[in-house]
């Protein structure tokens, strides 16, 4: 009769070790200041700022020019193809902002403070996994925001915005389940425990950040659209957006079972017209991701 083989201590420390992140992550959660570690407080100032009824543009000029990397940001974001598509380039953050209005500046705002935090002590050591997220997030924030103007919807900024936030809930769990080595190394694991908490955790510090009930909905539940309803929502752009994302080639539209789901009925849009979308937003969404995910 063989010996049993030896248990892995790394797996045998997962049982407690799941335990303990349920616990610290339900308190935080359920507490009043969930946060992301190092979120600039530019975008927090910003975002107040443009909440604002009665703000100007010369006080949110003042306000993003104290950050000169977020003044370049914006300035690379209004030149985009996107943005300018009569290659008119402005030179001034003024301009930049008049241009792509507030809603829009606020998007890229929050998408500039998220890409900064990569860069703290509090992410050393997931730089792979940040990036990962952050390039996934940016991909489905312009190809979001191409849909939503090709479809002629009003809210393209919104959805560019929930596009970049749905990575918050992910970023979230990232950093907490870093604290447990075991559950940090076991794919599996890490795989299931983001599937049950993301959406709880992006929930949790958006509606903090005092931020639009449709966005939060999209940039956490988009992949939950319900099948009820005649009109098309944010939640249904973001997730035909989603699997438009994935397609390399329009030729893989053909027969795509994706294409009959409600989201794409309710936004109008069949074969062709998904593959118009992809060959006519395919300079924009290149530049969307370049000014995004820098």
């Amino acid at each position: 009769m063989s010996a049993p083989e030896p248990i892995d201590p790394a797996h045998q420390a997962i049982g407690p070790a799941l335990a303990e992140f349920t616990r610290r992550t339900s308190l935080e959660l359920s507490g009043a200041t969930p946060e992301l570690p190092s979120f600039p407080e530019v975008a927090v100032r910003v975002r107040r700022a443009l909440g604002q009824d009665d703000i100007s543009i010369d006080e949110v000029v003042r306000i993003v020019s104290a950050e000169p990397s977020l003044a370049v940001r914006l300035l690379q974001l209004s030149n985009s193809v996107a943005l300018n598509p009569g290659a008119q380039r402005v030179t001034t953050l003024r301009a930049a902002i008049a241009r792509m209005g507030f809603n829009l500046a606020r998007s890229a705002t929050i998408a500039f403070a998220m890409s900064q935090m990569r860069r703290a002590d509090a992410w050393r050591g997931l730089e792979k996994r940040f990036r990962a997220i952050w390039e996934t997030s940016a991909r489905l924030a312009a190809m979001s925001y191409s849909l939503a103007r090709h479809c002629d919807r009003p809210d393209a900024d919104q959805a560019l915005l929930a596009g970049m936030l749905s990575a918050i809930g992910r970023l979230f769990v990232m950093t907490r389940v870093n604290a447990f080595p075991a559950l940090l190394g076991d794919a599996a694991m890490y795989a299931e425990i983001e599937q049950v908490w993301h959406a709880r955790a992006g929930r949790a510090l958006l509606t903090r950040w005092e931020l639009d009930g449709e966005v939060i909905d999209a940039a956490c539940d988009y992949d939950a659209a319900k099948d009820e309803g005649p009109e098309a929502t944010l939640s249904d752009v973001l997730l035909a957006a989603h699997h438009l994302a994935g397609v390399r080639d329009t030729s893989e539209l053909a027969g795509a079972v994706f294409l009959g789901a409600p989201s794409f009925k309710r936004l109008g849009v069949d074969t062709a017209d998904a593959a118009g979308v992809l060959n006519a937003s395919a300079a924009e969404i290149a530049s969307l991701r370049a000014a995004l995910a820098d």
